[in-house]
């Protein structure tokens, strides 16, 4: 392996090196550093923890020219904590180089004071893309003559939609600069604002096994979701880590799951997209000054920090996909050290499991937590199974009930048969004959059910039971009017 002063360092950038006790460069600042000193465009694919800051700090330092006026480089990057770690990267070299000077310039703080700071002689901007165009457009700051332009972590700078900000940005910038990329991943829009924006680049790259596998053990703990905050609870108080990085998802269950620890007696703040800017530097310094034990964030507001003695990770939800993986990890094992990665599973993340270590091609020790069973992916299709069958047989039974029901109420409500006729108004020799309910006597029942049943079969059919029973007692005061009338005729015959 290379030194740096054979990659192209300066003696007093050597030195300061070996003050913050680095002595030889990593893969990543091994292989991209010579092409940025001979002013390429460079496309670097590298994971955080892997010394890509200093891999486009050190040749930018190394070839300012401390006497210029103007701001000579520029980089971008997508959160506020990312901006201000790589600021204090470039304070460590400001403390030994004369007329080296670093501006963070980010959204969250008071406009007015960094109007003031712009108006002194900046050397190097790092900026988040919102805050750097708003000093754009208002013309507060002036790219005119930066020769260099970084976009750090760019893939998930485009991945939060930051692209239309970015190219507005390039498109404040001298033609001729010197362009360097650094992404994780390559998707399709990193890749088209490296064909847009950059110059025949060369694309240099570290293997991700070399980032996840080298200085950091990784586990992973089986549990369930019901059981997941008292498993992550009991194995915190087995490892009694110095300080912890826990991952959460979502934003809610970052606030839920500090809220737990908290009352847990824990040493626990939260790190999110929704909380002030003066609260996330609150936590952050706290953090580093290890006067907070952990620090339970989301992906994004965690990208790229970069806190020296963190020795444990724990994914309490699984990540979307490898890569993010990669990148949680990333926080432990830094600068040399040992780390522990601590991966929380349930049945329903063990196909994300598999993809995980597919892209890393190992195969990660598991652990069970006694008490704790995680059903296996066969039994949880058994149980859906045997649900669906008392399901299906249960809607049968209900079926059947209905069915029945429905029987029983025609049978009370005397529903018509398709002639329009009351079945229950019929007796067994085939004659219509007495209302059971209204007890009248079988002739006049006989006689004047008939004649209105007739009158009903030539009126259209059916009606509706409760109409039925009305008739009924219509019927009834019409049978004994008919009855009176017929035997005063056979007494006048007589």
């Amino acid at each position: 392996m290379k030194s740096f002063n054979e990659l192209g360092m300066s003696s007093a950038v050597e030195y300061i090196l070996q003050k913050q006790g680095i002595e030889q460069p990593t893969p990543i600042q091994e292989r991209a550093i010579p092409e940025v000193m001979a002013g390429r465009d460079v496309i670097a694919k590298a994971q955080t923890g892997t010394g890509k800051t200093l891999a486009f700090l050190l040749p930018i330092i190394e070839q300012l020219d401390v006497q210029a006026e103007n701001i000579q480089a520029l980089i971008v990057t997508p959160t506020r904590e990312l901006a201000l770690q790589i600021t204090a990267e470039v304070q460590k070299f400001a403390a030994d180089i004369e007329h080296l000077t670093a501006l963070a310039v980010y959204g969250g703080q008071d406009v007015e004071q960094q109007l003031k700071k712009l108006k002194r002689t900046i050397s190097i901007v790092v900026a988040t893309p919102g805050r750097l165009l708003d000093h754009v457009r208002r013309r507060t700051i002036d790219l005119s003559q930066v020769k260099t332009l970084v976009l750090d972590e760019a893939d998930q700078m485009l991945h939060i939609g930051f692209l239309p900000e970015v190219e507005d940005i390039i498109e404040n910038l001298p033609a001729e600069r010197q362009t360097l990329l650094f992404s994780a991943t390559m998707p399709e829009q990193v890749q088209y604002l490296a064909k847009r924006f950059m110059k025949s680049p060369l694309t240099v790259a570290v293997q991700t096994e070399q980032v996840t596998v080298k200085q950091i053990r990784q586990l992973v703990i089986e549990t369930t979701d019901r059981a997941k905050q008292a498993t992550l609870i009991k194995v915190m108080r087995e490892e009694q880590p110095f300080l912890a990085m826990i991952f959460c998802r979502t934003k809610r269950r970052v606030s839920k799951l500090n809220e737990a620890l908290k009352e847990a007696g824990f040493l626990s703040d939260e790190l999110h997209g929704d909380i002030s800017q003066a609260k996330r530097e609150r936590v952050m310094k706290s953090f580093r000054e290890a006067k907070l034990q952990y620090l339970v964030a989301t992906d994004v507001a965690a990208r790229g920090l970069d806190v020296e003695g963190v020795t444990h990770v724990f994914n309490y939800d699984i990540p979307e996909d490898a890569e993010s993986y990669i990148h949680r990890i990333g926080r432990t094992g830094r600068a040399g050290e040992h780390g522990l990665a601590i991966t929380f599973i349930a049945t329903k993340d063990l196909k994300q499991l598999e993809e995980i270590e597919s892209a890393i091609s190992m195969k990660i020790d598991r652990r069970k937590i006694e008490g704790v069973t995680m059903f296996q992916p066969t039994e949880v299709e058994e149980k859906r199974s045997r649900r669906s069958g008392r399901s299906s047989e249960s809607r049968g039974h209900s079926r059947q009930e209905d069915r029945e029901r429905t029987r029983r109420s025609s049978r009370r409500e005397g529903v018509r048969d398709e002639r329009g006729r009351d079945p229950r108004r019929v007796d067994t020799g085939g004659n219509r004959g007495e209302d059971s309910r209204s007890g009248r006597g079988r002739d006049s029942g006989r006689m004047d059910t008939t004649g209105e049943r007739s009158r009903t079969a030539r009126s259209g059919g059916s009606r509706r039971s409760d109409s039925g029973r009305r008739s009924t007692g219509q019927l009834g005061s019409r049978s004994d009017s008919a009855s009176r009338t017929s035997r005063g005729r056979n007494d006048r015959r007589r």
